[in-house]
């Protein structure tokens, strides 16, 4: 292994548990100063605690790599923060009721509702719901189900970038998604893929990798949108008024 190869097998692992309070301490603060969450995806929260809530569960049947463990505890705690924080800050409801009509293609307006309850309700069902499932199937025993679990929450948090793509498409504007969470995802991109792939085999699951590359496209594709769209039109004409000056 090269000295690049060992300063990213020592500080990868640091980096990845200490990654959620990097990337989203900023957004949590913003949020809380500006007092809206507007332009901010709600799907962002919902995507990372349902995947790392089944990333900690498939933990004792897989046993991969303590500090990815760690960095899922960890995330679970900064989103609860953030998911509290942008509901307190959501802009005036639109809605028609907690469970009427549809959001954009949800049913049950999902993941949509006015009430802060359901958000945690749900949250807890499927904890207790996956310690049931634990119980009866335990998973050291049951690799099929094991892995079922593993690669769902893989897969689920793989499509994280996804809403806010969408977000920033339909407003045609980045405003109030943070550069700084990007940047964050772009360098834990970079983290993650070389510490994935120079570990020892075994340590860290295919499944794992898989995520990682679709997931790093994805904030490419972030990336990009904020060069062509920055924070909207007024942005965009600022930066036009620019490149004219020079």
């Amino acid at each position: 292994m090269g000295l690049i190869g060992m300063l990213v097998a020592s500080l990868a692992p640091l980096f990845l548990i200490l990654s959620p309070l990097t990337s989203y301490t900023d957004q949590i603060l913003s949020i809380n100063r500006t007092r809206t969450s507007a332009g901010f995806s709600l799907d962002i929260p919902f995507i990372m605690l349902t995947a790392s809530i089944l990333k900690i569960f498939y933990w004792p049947g897989a046993r991969y790599d303590l500090s990815l463990l760690i960095q899922a505890i960890i995330m679970v705690a900064v989103q609860c923060v953030l998911l509290k924080v942008a509901l307190d800050n959501r802009p005036p409801w639109r809605g028609e009721g907690p469970f009427k009509g549809v959001d954009h293609g949800r049913p049950w307006n999902f993941w949509r509702w006015r009430s802060q309850r359901l958000y945690w309700e749900y949250l807890l069902g499927l904890t207790l719901t996956l310690l049931a499932l634990h119980t009866f199937f335990r998973p050291t025993r049951s690799s099929l189900y094991n892995d079922f679990i593993g690669y769902l929450g893989l897969a689920i948090e793989a499509i994280l970038p996804l809403p806010q793509i969408l977000a920033n498409q339909r407003a045609q504007s980045c405003k109030g998604f943070r550069v700084s969470v990007l940047a964050n995802w772009l360098l834990g991109d970079a983290m993650k893929m070389g510490f994935f792939f120079s570990s020892e085999p075994g340590k860290v699951p295919w499944a794992f990798k898989l995520s990682g590359i679709f997931q790093a496209c994805c904030d490419v594709i972030l990336g990009v949108q904020y060069w062509l769209y920055g924070e909207g039109q007024d942005d965009r004409d600022r930066r036009s008024g620019l490149e004219k000056d020079g």
